[in-house]
Order: C-alpha cells, then sequence, then structure tokens
C-alpha cells in the first residue's frame, strides 16, 4: 500500500507492506525513504514494513510551522494502528528512532541503528574536513557544490574518492539529498531528551550498524551506542561509509534478519 498520511498538518509519503510484527525503516539526512529499496521487499516477506519520507525530504509536503520529527513518527504510528515497532534507522532516522524509544518507549519493540547520530553526545572526534567548505558554498547558494561535498563527506567518506564509490549509488543519493536541500520544512523543534545521557535506559535489544570507512565521528558514536545500551551489540560492515545498506544490501539484510530472528530481536518472548 502507497498513500498520504495527513497528520500533524502535514502529508506523509509512505509505502506499508507485508504481514506480521511491524517494522519501520527511518531514513537518513542525506536520502528519502528510496535509500531502502534494497530493504524494503526483502524485510517486508517477514513483517510489516512502513518506510516514509521525513518532513523537508522526498514526497511529503510541507506543513507550517516549527514540528519535531520524533512527535511525527509517534503520530504516524498511531495512525497507521502499528503499535509497538522495531525501529531500524540509518543516521538522522537512528537519532529518531533512539530518542523515540527513550520518550515513548511502549512504542519500541527493538532497534537497528546505523551510522547512529546521538542527540545530546558530545564528539571527541574533529568534524569531517569538508564542513567548512560546505557552509561557505550554502552561504553562498551554490546547492550543487553542497551536494557534492556531503556525498564525499557521507558517501564516500574520508578514506575513499569519488571513483572509488558505486556510480549508481551516488547519483541516487545526490538525487535525494538535492531535493533535501531545495525544500523547506519549518524550524525543526529540539527532541526534548538527550539520549547520550540516558543510554543505560534503552530497555530493548539493539543492534548497532557501522561501515569502517564512515567519519571518525559516526564511528565513535556507533562504539558509544554498544557499550552505554544494555541489551545492545556491534557489528561493522567493511568496505562502506554512511550508507552501508545501500552499499552492501545482502550483508546488510542478513545482519538485520539474524537479528530480527535472534533471541528477543523484534519478538514478544523478551
Amino acid at each position: 500500500m502507497r498513500g498520504t498520511a495527513e497528520v500533524r498538518g502535514a502529508g506523509f509519503h509512505f509505502e506499508l507492506a507485508g504481514e506480521g510484527r511491524p517494522l519501520v525503516l527511518l531514513h537518513a539526512g542525506i536520502c528519502d525513504g528510496r535509500m531502502w529499496d534494497g530493504q524494503f521487499d526483502a524485510l517486508a516477506r517477514g513483517r510489516r514494513v512502513l518506510r516514509y519520507d521525513r518532513r523537508g525530504f522526498g514526497r511529503t509536503t510541507q506543513g507550517a510551522g516549527a514540528f519535531s520529527h520524533v512527535e511525527d513518527l509517534k503520530a504516524l504510528l498511531s495512525y497507521l494502528g502499528l503499535g509497538r515497532v522495531t525501529l531500524v534507522g540509518c543516521s538522522q532516522g537512528a537519532k529518531i528512532a533512539l530518542d523515540l524509544a527513550l520518550k515513548h518507549p511502549e512504542s519500541v519493540d527493538s532497534l537497528v541503528l546505523v551510522a547512529p547520530a546521538v542527540s545530546g553526545y558530545a564528539h571527541a572526534s574533529p568534524p569531517p574536513p569538508r564542513y567548512e567548505e560546505i557552509e561557505r558554498a550554502g552561504a553562498a547558494g551554490d546547492i550543487e557544490r553542497v551536494n557534492e561535498l556531503e556525498l564525499q563527506t557521507w558517501v564516500d567518506g574520508p578514506r575513499r574518492s569519488p571513483g572509488e564509490v558505486d556510480r549508481a549509488v551516488r547519483e541516487v543519493v545526490r538525487e535525494m539529498n538535492r531535493a533535501a536541500l531545495t525544500s523547506s520544512a519549518g524550524e525543526e523543534l529540539p527532541p526534548g531528551v538527550s539520549a547520550a545521557a540516558r543510554l543505560g535506559e534503552v530497555r530493548v535489544p539493539t543492534l548497532v550498524v557501522v561501515g569502517d570507512l564512515d567519519t571518525p565521528r559516526t564511528v565513535e558514536a556507533a562504539h558509544a551506542l554498544a557499550g552505554g545500551v544494555p541489551f545492545a551489540r556491534l557489528e561493522i560492515i567493511k568496505g562502506t561509509a554512511h550508507l552501508p545498506n545501500m552499499e552492501r544490501p545482502e550483508e546488510f539484510n542478513r545482519l538485520v534478519l539474524e537479528f530480527l530472528d535472534g533471541p528477543g530481536g523484534g519478538s514478544e518472548d523478551r
């Protein structure tokens, strides 16, 4: 099923497929729901899978005024009647998933946090070297330059050149990120939770996934999550940067399905 959910003043484009325990895919900040093309059908063979575009991304229409991605997700789960869900989030999507698990624990069954951002986390590692150039290009209104620099930062990672990355992956991310860079979604409100200080409160099975070629900050955050969340384990997908599910879909799917089918991973029998 594909449609538009009118909740909290915006029209959220979504796709829902499969039967079984519900699972929600939360995209990264340089993507939209299409980043999960390699996972959607595979996961929907045994689960009820939802993917959607957040405000400011893809085909979701913009609402007016301030908003919260966490509360948007909570409202969408209610609108679709999904109950407790497994959340699979990448980057900003991982941050939203973790924040929801802490703010609305009754809504979350298990977590898969990919290339995670963490609200309230103070990094020891420096920011990626292209950050200042991205800010200058943004101030100059050069959207295409910003887009390319963000691809170099996140898709390529700090240890690869553009020519070392699958061209098809780069170009679909370029298309998705261009839509995000040229949209306007209003002001995002703080999530109302600082996850970094509350990792020990996460009481659901958690899988943390990171690429070994991702930025040092992301790898650092992944290790912090794996060490701080009581029921977490860490998996590293070699040869990938910030979007391991797009670069190695078969390996990623295997890890996620093994986690979900294992003891406690997304089941009611914990």
